[in-house]
């Protein structure tokens, strides 16, 4: 993979508020951490796209920009919610899918036929159970680990495409990991879900700037 060719950054995600706050949709709190921090327009909300009020939560919530409102660059397209914008000389594409995670692959080999992209131009950002919490990792390839968007998405494209991990951790004792995956989250575990938000999202920006190398080799070894 060559460096600096990224150009469609997929959060993963379920849509729904129900699943806003939920570790399995770290994806899309990253990328609207992402958005704010590549200039676009986060006044959006999925709420003011449907004529409804946004709702007032903390700054954590995942806002999914809208289908429509203020920027004309937000739209839908291949069952995604799809941001353009331009970075240093180059188109970037962020993207929402909205399928429901078990189906993502469906919307990321939309996207990458429809703006003629190729798989080594994708980021995927996504919650990784085999992570210790507050680990992230840079990676290009490799299996899905037990990740049903990304067992889609290799599925339905290949695997040779770079991913932001998020570790979430295991579940404790006995609970199933789509109960952990999907719990409503409150308080301290929200707020330590959002710095890792904010931190792939740091990380997201320096694979832009600097390459996936330099941006494995700056973050690989954190925690």
């Amino acid at each position: 993979m060559s460096e600096k060719n990224i150009q469609l950054i997929v959060g993963l995600g379920n849509p729904g508020a129900e699943y806003e706050e939920t570790r399995h949709n770290v994806g899309f709190m990253a990328l609207d951490v992402l958005l704010e921090k590549l200039g676009g327009d986060t006044g959006n909300t999925e709420q003011a796209a449907r004529g409804q009020k946004p709702r007032t939560k903390r700054s954590l919530k995942t806002r999914l920009f809208s289908t429509g409102g203020s920027s004309a660059y937000s739209k839908m397209r291949c069952n995604a919610l799809t941001y353009e914008l331009d970075f240093e000389d180059k188109r970037i594409i962020l993207a929402k899918p909205q399928t429901f995670m078990n189906r993502s692959g469906q919307s990321v080999k939309g996207l990458l036929k429809h703006y003629q992209l190729e798989l080594d131009e994708l980021l995927v950002i996504h919650d990784d159970l085999d992570l210790p919490a507050a680990t992230l990792r840079v990676k290009v390839g490799g299996g899905a680990g037990g990740h049903n968007g990304i067992r889609s998405i290799i599925d339905s494209c290949g695997a040779d495409f770079a991913r932001i991990k998020v570790g979430i951790d295991r579940p404790p004792g006995q609970m199933p990991a789509d109960k952990y995956v999907l719990q409503a989250l409150r308080s301290d575990a929200l707020e330590e879900l959002g710095i890792d938000a904010r931190r792939s999202a740091e990380i997201a920006l320096a694979v832009l700037s600097d390459g996936l190398l330099a941006a494995q080799n700056t973050y690989n070894g954190q925690n």
